[in-house]
């Protein structure tokens, strides 16, 4: 049984989550990720996925999970060891929205891309699901692993950008960008079809596939996935040194000729 928590959204690009614990309570976190706690909460660092029940093959095999999909081994429970209410907050990493997803009403799993996981009540367990079809394996974007939420308490996650929210009615289909996908109920089939044509694969700009989505079940979309806004970063970064508004092969050079003179000292 997870604990029952209230919390507190705020900010607007680059938002944080604020949880108010009673006393007794605790809300588990990514390595990282808390913003401040009120004096009162005391921080522990746990091996595996934050659920303390079954014993050592039990946070073993927790712990596994996390190496699957690329996370720490370890995850972090703030509980409330004071006599009054005390806070804590957890801050998204990039700009985008916290999503609150309570599993106890989507019937108690959620799947999500592996690095969108925040922050969660204790009691909720977090896992691993496995792409059963080889193709969203190989060319989902997110390979064959994502992460699982699983009990009936609050979970956080974050999406990049602005979020949408669909409801998928039986046999409904949505063709997204294989990196948009935040999370899915389990009902939802997850799969990839190719764009159909080769000018539109290796021209189009939007890759050689897309995730299909087919309902019914409710699935999450970020507008700026991570990966894109990296590239876009990577693209705009002098590759050489220097400003990209230099634009002239004789600014490089007298920039450079600068910026030597600087950390060589010439003093001859």
């Amino acid at each position: 049984m997870a604990d029952v928590i209230d919390y507190e959204i705020f900010g607007t690009e680059m938002q944080y989550v604020e949880v108010e614990l009673d006393p007794g309570e605790a809300a588990i976190g990514e390595a990282g990720s808390m913003m401040y706690m009120q004096d009162g909460i005391a921080l522990e660092t746990v091996f595996g996925d934050g659920n303390q029940q079954g014993g050592l093959f039990g946070k073993l095999l927790g712990a596994g999970k996390r190496l699957l999909t690329g996370e720490s081994l370890f995850m972090t429970i703030y509980s409330n060891q004071a006599s009054g209410k005390k806070r804590v907050a957890f801050a998204a990493p990039y700009p985008g929205k916290i999503v609150p997803i309570d599993l106890s009403t989507i019937g108690g799993t959620f799947i999500c891309q592996k690095d969108a996981f925040l922050c969660a009540a204790r009691g909720v367990s977090v896992g691993i699901a496995f792409q059963r079809k080889l193709g969203a394996g190989f060319f989902g974007g997110e390979g064959f692993i994502m992460q699982k939420l699983e009990g009936n308490g609050l979970a956080f996650v974050h999406a990049g950008g602005t979020l949408l929210k669909r409801d998928l009615a039986p046999g409904e289909l949505l063709r997204v960008d294989t990196g948009c996908l935040v999370g899915m109920q389990p009902s939802v089939d997850y799969d990839i079809e190719y764009v159909g044509k080769i000018k539109t694969a290796l021209f189009g700009g939007e890759g050689l596939f897309f995730a299909t989505l087919r309902g019914p079940g409710t699935v999450y979309l970020q507008s700026l996935p991570l990966s894109r806004l990296a590239s876009r970063i990577f693209a705009a970064a002098p590759q050489r040194g220097g400003s990209r508004e230099e634009g002239s092969v004789l600014g490089g050079l007298l920039g450079g000729a600068a910026l030597g003179g600087l950390l060589g000292g010439d003093d001859e």
